[in-house]
């Protein structure tokens, strides 16, 4: 009887986290849906924004300015972008798995670390680790983020590197492909260089009032849009993920009730038959 109970409440306990896990896989859909329209949309932006800066990158003039000016790389700065919450299958791993490989070849290459985080998850890793240094810690952003939250996270990036504290900065994200595929990705943001297939256009430029206003005006605007698209893709890609765990888990949750169920009605016809046969052997002993 007492194995009869347990089961029972096992059974019980599952279903009610069956109930959990569904909801929030209907959730995590139905804010997929809005999120990956976003991510998409502004792909272009973000596309156009990219070649001007390579194409910017390629002017002679523009070369000593202090947002395009390359120099050997004594300090990286990694921008991570994770989650403030979990349940979202490997999304946070995949990065911090991403990070941890840049920084062990930051170590191989004599080059100091540096990190700032996007989402709780990252800075608690990022705390733990030997050597490098948490420049600050952002918290995720919400399902409804605009372009006004990144601006305190691009202001320190653009000033870190303008002060020469640190030489190149990378973006690490996860690239929405579709709702099963979505990759780690490393975007270098600073200094911003020409496309490896060399098209990034033609150099020659006129500019108007002269070179430094029109970098400062533009540069930071161009900048932005790199960091908002990682912004949009992370956020479609924790949607996606969290919605692939939860249905993975309700499946699972499904599979293991059919089992309880199986063993609870094994168990019970068992107590069941043996109540009988003490039965039917009380019954004969009066008899006899």
């Amino acid at each position: 009887m007492a194995n009869l109970i347990t089961l029972k409440r096992r059974i019980g306990s599952i279903k009610n986290t069956r109930q959990i896990t569904k909801a929030m896989e209907l959730v995590s859909s139905s804010k997929l849906k809005r999120a990956q329209r976003q991510a998409q949309a502004s792909r272009a932006y973000r596309e156009a924004a990219n070649a001007l800066l390579a194409r910017l990158s390629e002017v002679p003039e523009v070369e000593q300015h202090a947002l395009f000016r390359k120099r050997p790389v004594k300090t990286r700065l990694y921008v991570a972008i994770t989650s403030s919450t979990g349940l979202a299958g490997a999304y946070n791993a995949n990065v911090l798995k991403l990070l941890t490989q840049n920084i062990k070849r930051d170590r191989d290459s004599k080059v100091k670390s540096q990190v700032i985080t996007i989402g709780n998850k990252g800075a608690q890793f990022a705390r733990r680790l030997h050597d490098v240094e948490l420049v600050s810690a952002y918290p995720a952003l919400g399902d409804q983020p605009t372009e006004r939250d990144i601006l305190p996270l691009l202001g320190s990036v653009i000033e870190l590197y303008k002060e020469e504290k640190v030489d190149e900065v990378h973006i690490l994200h996860t690239l929405f492909q579709s709702s099963i595929v979505q990759v780690a990705t490393d975007i270098p943001l600073l200094p911003a260089t020409p496309p490896a297939d060399g098209k990034a256009g033609d150099s020659l430029m006129n500019f108007e009032p002269d070179v430094d206003t029109v970098i400062n005006e533009t540069a930071a605007r161009l900048f932005q849009a790199q960091i908002w698209q990682a912004v949009l893709e992370s956020l479609a890609s924790e949607h996606a993920m969290r919605a692939i765990a939860m249905k993975n888990a309700t499946d699972n949750a499904n599979d293991l009730i059919g089992d309880y169920t199986i063993e609870y009605n094994t168990a019970r016809q068992a107590a069941i038959t043996q109540e009988l046969a003490e039965i039917t052997g009380g019954a004969e002993a009066l008899n006899g």
